[in-house]
């Protein structure tokens, strides 16, 4: 299965719960903190309530 890597590079200050609740979800907590994944459904969708705060790169 595909890996994906995930990079927080924006703060979580000012942004609602929702948002907050789901870069803790994926094990983020700081700026360029980054925590690699199976590429799945569930991760993309976390991905994509969050995509301005995180960077996403494929792994080989």
């Amino acid at each position: 299965m595909a890996r994906i890597k995930i990079t927080q590079v924006r703060s979580t200050i000012d942004r609602s719960v929702k948002q907050k609740r789901t870069i803790e979800a994926l094990g983020l907590s700081k700026i360029n903190r980054t925590k690699t994944f199976d590429d799945t459904p569930q991760i993309r969708g976390m991905i994509r309530v969050v995509e301005h705060l995180v960077k996403v790169e494929e792994v080989n």
